[in-house]
């Protein structure tokens, strides 16, 4: 873990000066004083790292969901982690890279809030739900994005206050119920 963490605040200050497309492993490497098998050994690429590194948030925030926190207490906790990093996660909401951090966002969330619900329903998504789920989810990183990047210009309560509004009414009781489903 302390590797790996190494590796984060070399690529966020390398971040700093330079897009993440446009920073190689070999920078990173040489900002921590470590081997480019040391990063392998850790990290598929630079994508990877930088994925690894918002799982840290969402560890933070959507996996205590039904646990210790509500969904406005989670993307409360979302933005706040963003906001705190807006060097890093600006850059890294950029990349239109395949691995990218938008990709890896829809594929956590999306797992995430399926899980829920079928916990909750005791059966599989239907069409209807999973197109409902992905279009949210896909709508919802998007805007995260515009708002990491510095394109939407308003504040992270205004944004959970708008992404919870947002959420398609047959969506709406699963996702805004989190006490007795146990999602982890």
């Amino acid at each position: 873990m302390e590797t790996k963490l190494e590796f984060s605040l070399a690529v966020k200050e390398l971040m700093k000066t330079k897009s993440l497309d446009k920073i190689s492993v070999s920078s990173i490497c040489k900002k921590t004083n470590l081997t480019r098998q040391t990063f392998y050994r850790n990290f598929q690429d630079k994508y990877d790292l930088v994925n690894w590194y918002f799982q840290q948030l969402c560890d933070k925030s959507f996996f205590l969901m039904g646990v210790k926190l509500d969904l406005h207490e989670a993307l409360y906790e979302k933005f706040k982690f963003i906001e705190d990093e807006k060097i890093f996660f600006s850059q890294a909401f950029k990349s239109d890279d395949y691995n990218n951090l938008k990709n890896y966002d829809f594929e956590m969330i999306y797992k995430f809030y399926e899980k829920s619900i079928v916990n909750q329903t005791k059966k599989p998504l239907s069409q209807d739900f999973s197109f409902l789920l992905e279009m949210y989810c896909k709508g919802s990183i998007y805007m995260t994005s515009e708002w990491a990047t510095g394109y939407l210009e308003i504040s992270k309560e205004k944004m959970v206050d708008l992404l919870i509004k947002s959420i398609p009414e047959p969506l709406k009781q699963y996702l805004m119920n989190w006490q007795n489903t146990n999602i982890n």
